[in-house]
């Protein structure tokens, strides 16, 4: 039902879900450029701390309509840190009705840091994620001043970028489903969530520049 609920809003604003961006792999290159635009500012962004410790990173965009229903619509990977390094990207799509107060059509880029195993392994069961059921989460700290603050107050710390403000951002209830069809198609066969994760499939080519900017 929820997969249900995030396709009818998709449609209703007009979006075809899943598909802001042209195929899988522009979809992978765009959370590389996305990671390296919250890096470029370390005074108001992510702290250096929080990011060493990730245990994965869910990348999205996120767009915002309001022509008929006022909703949101994204789409956006999964990574894992592993013994092996950084897994290849899982794909992951979201929806649903209102979005704070942005203005219609605008795009805002999150980063969720995923800050405990028990994050990942939600993100690993291949179905549905409600941020704040299924994983707490809450506003991430934001700048230098937080440097010290390693040890995590929620198992995801959410942050979003939308026309040059940067914030941490609290996303209660927020569905996050796993994009199946996206998964085979960039791996070539049916694969799950969780030997993505794991690192138990080998990444795509296409995937060392987002692995390498983490």
């Amino acid at each position: 039902m929820k997969k249900l609920h995030v396709i009818t809003v998709a449609l209703a604003l007009g979006f075809a879900p899943f598909a802001l961006q042209a195929d899988e792999q522009s979809e992978v290159d765009h959370a590389a450029r996305i990671m390296k635009q919250f890096e470029a500012m370390p005074e108001k962004g992510i702290p250096r701390d929080i990011l060493r410790h990730a245990q994965g990173f869910a990348i999205l965009s996120i767009l915002k309509g309001g022509f008929v229903v006022s909703g949101k619509v994204g789409e956006g990977v999964v990574v894992a840190r592993t013994a092996d390094g950084w897994s290849g990207p899982s794909f992951i799509g979201t929806g649903g009705a209102g979005f704070g107060a942005q203005i219609g059509g605008e795009e805002t880029q999150l980063v969720l840091v995923l800050n405990t195993p028990e994050a990942v392994k939600a993100f690993s069961r291949g179905g549905n994620v409600q941020l704040g059921a299924d994983v707490s989460v809450a506003a991430g700290p934001v700048g230098r001043t937080a440097e010290g603050d390693v040890m995590p107050k929620a198992a995801v710390y959410a942050y979003s970028r939308s026309k040059g403000l940067f914030a941490g951002v609290s996303l209660e209830g927020t569905v996050l489903v796993t994009n199946k069809d996206a998964n085979e198609r960039y791996y070539g066969r049916p694969v799950t969530a969780s030997a993505i994760l794991r690192h138990r499939v080998a990444p795509p080519t296409g995937a060392s520049v987002l692995r390498g900017t983490l």
